[in-house]
């Protein structure tokens, strides 16, 4: 079978093809590379080749700047698209860091601007899926990947399954706090991309063993979102919250940590930039992007840690990766009906009583050969359908702006979105990241 990958010459694509190679069922045989950039292409191409020679077999690699004839012959697309670059998303998330506000690419103010982009980018390749390979299943990690999931459904319908790595990766580091065999844990998480929680969380069949974890401190504060929240707060909320909630529950710790460093943008532009560089120049250019994987991954949510107080990332998790592992868990599930239950972002259809059908959520799903099918949740507390709705009131509103063109409506995202509070401050910002990008400028009236 054949797997596109959309801006295949992006950094993490070697994740992909390794967890490829490692796949002893080889379900993907072919894979095609498809970028603006035929450098970054031509220096992924080198990374993949070096992480296959040797190996006895390996997927066939193809890279071309021609969506469409990438297109041609996929039974999947894996989009993972960064249109403006990583200069893009230094705009993004600086220049609300100059009015005082948060700037986080995903659930932050930088997630709606970098919305305004990504969006429409992705819904030019949609098109071209279901005029080119109409059978295919996109498979979308383009951030705001929950939101950018939504947009895509009005073409795509349901054949489009948004991914992350963030919850199922919360359930291993509780899993491994309690003892949990990995692949065993059984559990309830609700919310929208990186927003949500983990509510419970069992050993197959066994008693939920959160409430025996919140009341023990030492365990509950010797994983990563132990330590980022802290216990009290982890009982009061009587759950785990993914990790990216840091930024809502401690908005002023973390802006006053970054407002002294570097922000991750501007790290990874620089870092990027000098892995390409070297990794040209290089002999061995896998072990150069091995070397840079690794400090990214060691600097991850840095910002939010140092603002706990947290200790360095556990070694597991420093490992990285997780969703290459979800994107073909979802491809070997569809394509062998394999009934494999996943935390994806899908479309409602009354798993979430509380929000509308049409709406995406990141929850629990079945994936077989139809597709992902929504587990129906438990009750929500108050909170977490507070914030959900006003979180999903911003996407909404981001999307409107985006697709129509509307620049109330993106004023509106900004102005609503919790982390700002003020509609003057949005546009200040908006005013001021908008002559960066011309093409979004001309779509906006």
């Amino acid at each position: 079978m054949q797997l596109t990958i959309i801006g295949g010459g992006g950094f993490r694509t070697p994740l992909v093809y390794r967890a490829l190679l490692d796949d002893p069922t080889r379900l993907i045989d072919r894979v095609v590379l498809v970028d603006t950039d035929v450098r970054r292409l031509g220096v992924i191409e080198s990374v993949l080749a070096g992480f296959a020679h040797g190996r006895p077999w390996s997927p066939r690699v193809v890279a071309t700047t021609d969506l469409r004839s990438g297109l041609a012959g996929a039974a999947f697309v894996f989009s993972a698209i960064r249109p403006g670059g990583p200069e893009g998303r230094e705009y993004d998330e600086n220049i609300p860091l100059r009015h005082g506000v948060l700037g986080q690419e995903t659930v932050g103010i930088g997630g709606i601007l970098f919305a305004l982009r990504s969006i429409p980018a992705m819904l030019d390749i949609a098109r071209a899926v279901v005029d080119v390979a109409p059978e295919a299943w996109l498979i979308n990690f383009t951030n705001p990947a929950g939101m950018v999931t939504e947009a895509l459904h009005s073409v795509l319908g349901d054949r489009v399954i948004g991914i992350c790595d963030s919850p199922a990766s919360l359930v291993r580091r509780v899993g491994r706090a309690l003892n949990i065999p990995v692949g065993q844990e059984k559990f309830d998480y609700v919310g929208l991309n990186h927003l949500g929680w983990l509510r419970s969380i069992r050993h197959d069949s066994g008693p939920d063993l959160l409430p025996a974890l919140l009341a023990d401190k030492p365990s509950l504060e010797s994983f990563e979102e132990g330590q980022l929240f802290g216990s009290q707060l982890l009982r009061s909320l009587g759950c785990i919250p993914n990790e990216y909630l840091h930024y809502f529950y401690y908005a002023a710790d973390v802006l006053a940590s970054v407002s002294g460093t570097t922000s991750r943008a501007s790290y990874l532009r620089a870092q990027q930039s000098d892995f390409y560089a070297a990794a040209r120049a290089n002999s061995s250019p896998a072990s150069v992007w091995q070397s840079a994987v690794d400090e990214r991954n060691r600097t991850y949510m840095a910002v939010s840690r140092e603002a706990a107080g947290a200790d360095e990332r556990h070694p597991d998790d420093v490992e990285g990766g997780g969703y290459e592992q979800i994107a073909l868990a979802v491809m070997r599930a569809i394509a062998t009906n394999g009934d494999e239950t996943l935390i994806l972002n899908v479309r409602n259809a009354g798993a979430v009583p509380d929000l509308d059908n049409d709406a995406v959520v990141e929850i629990p799903t079945v994936v077989g050969k139809s597709g992902p099918i929504a587990l129906p949740v438990g009750v929500l507390s108050d909170h977490q359908v507070g914030l959900m709705r006003e979180i999903k009131a911003v996407e909404r509103a981001t999307i409107d702006a985006a697709t129509t063109g509307s620049l109330g409506s993106a004023y509106a995202a900004l102005a609503m979105h919790p982390l700002n509070g003020s509609f003057a401050r949005a546009t200040r910002i908006l005013d001021e990241w908008l002559p960066h990008f011309p093409d979004v400028t001309v779509r906006l009236h």
